[in-house]
């Protein structure tokens, strides 16, 4: 009788150590949201930089995406053949920085004006895109564009805009480029142009 009361004691024990550790692991309810969007810009390079000095993004990884070969190479998708385009999946806090501004932000760091290519780098592989994930965010990027469109600002956009589909993390070589090799990294970007005509764009606005 003494070794099942034992035996229960035991048992009940157990059961109140898990539950206090379930409670210990389970998601703190103050713990922020956090959200992804996918965004093509040329060069993931420099649209990981751009997007890193955007108070409430977390992160932006570099990619390939929208493309048909499963875990393309850089070699494969440089070379134009596997339909992908070089791209950011950017990790944010909604409570800091909402959709839209991230929209709003995307669009005046690329060149929308041009088609398979941004700046100093041709091919599909640099095309401009918006890769929605649900009905909200597609929502948001057409009106996006359509205001944009609508301002007079633009003669065109050629950013596609479509479903978002696998995306593939490049290598890590690639992945915050501009902080690991600096010197390379503002080389590359002042000779590509890229700042000078996203001024001549969008000015300081």
């Amino acid at each position: 009788m003494i070794g099942r009361r034992f035996a229960t004691a035991l048992a009940l024990l157990f059961l109140g150590a898990s539950a206090g550790a379930g409670a210990a692991d389970a998601p703190d309810a103050r713990t922020p949201e956090v959200r992804t969007a996918i965004f093509a810009g040329g060069c993931f390079w420099c649209i990981e930089a751009d997007f890193e000095k955007l108070p409430g993004v977390i992160a932006a990884e570099s990619g390939y995406t929208a493309g048909r070969t499963v875990n393309p190479t850089y070699e494969q998708v440089s070379a134009g053949s596997t339909g992908h385009t070089e791209a950011i999946r950017v990790t944010y806090d909604p409570q800091k920085v909402s959709y839209r501004q991230l929209l709003d932000y995307f669009w005046r760091h690329i060149d929308p004006t041009v088609k398979n290519r941004q700046f100093c780098d041709v091919g599909s592989q640099y095309r401009s895109g918006i890769y929605w994930q649900n009905e909200a965010e597609r929502k948001a990027a057409e009106s996006s564009r359509d205001t944009l469109l609508a301002s007079g600002k633009l003669p065109r956009i050629e950013t596609e805009i479509v479903a978002a589909s696998a995306f593939y993390p490049a290598e890590e070589y690639h992945q915050d480029y501009y902080k690991k090799n600096p010197i390379r990294y503002a080389y590359y970007r002042q000779g590509c142009g890229r700042d000078a005509r996203v001024q001549q764009i969008w000015g300081g606005g």
